[in-house]
């Protein structure tokens, strides 16, 4: 049973358990209703599409990236290890099931590597004023390889979201050999994910 996790919260990946030869890390997320009064409903206003980019960052034992390749997001979609790697990119939130995802070959990450954070950012947030406030049933979730759900954080639009626009939203971490999936659920004003990794540049 995929255990739920509130912020701050963390699961271990154990091998006995799951399947951890790969690891599908799956983000989703609604476009909250607009409420439109009268005239919306009269005039059938359109939900308006949100382009929400999923990006890992890989990190050393020192917090870092070690360049520039450490980042995997929509223009640089694998990482040069071949063990991470994101499978596209869905510029609206539309349909059901994971609108993004990020694999992971845990065993084949490099042994300098020991974290891999996930950020979500809206793409030109700031210019279509869009923000998590605005963001329904957003989630991020870790699948094994044998496509069972093994942890899973939601979020859901709120006040405290309003204006932010970027989301570090969870983590993978190794210690001693044992990988664990740790909610973060941080939000940045900033639309710009290049903002966010400068806190992991050299």
């Amino acid at each position: 049973m995929a255990v739920s996790l509130n912020k701050g919260q963390g699961v271990s990946l154990r091998k006995a358990d799951n399947d951890l030869s790969q690891v599908t890390i799956g983000l989703g997320w609604d476009v909250a209703e607009a409420k439109g009064g009268f005239f919306g409903s009269l005039f059938g206003k359109q939900p308006e599409e949100y382009d929400l980019d999923a990006i890992a960052l890989v990190l050393g034992a020192d917090g870092k990236m070690t360049g520039p390749q450490d980042a995997i997001f929509y223009n640089a979609k694998q990482h040069p290890g071949g063990a991470i790697w994101l499978t596209g990119d869905n510029r609206t939130g539309e349909g059901d099931g994971d609108d993004e995802q990020i694999i992971v070959k845990l065993d084949q990450v490099g042994s300098q590597y020991a974290r891999i954070l996930f950020v979500v950012s809206i793409y030109e947030g700031k210019k279509k004023q869009q923000h998590f406030g605005k963001v329904a049933n957003a989630y991020i979730r870790a699948v094994d390889g044998k496509n069972q759900e093994i942890a899973r954080y939601n979020i859901s639009g709120n006040s405290a979201l309003d204006g932010q626009c970027s989301l570090t939203f969870a983590e993978l971490v190794r210690s001693n050999g044992t990988w664990s999936f740790n909610a973060i659920g941080t939000p940045h004003q900033t639309d710009r994910f290049v903002e966010v990794m400068q806190a992991y540049t050299k």
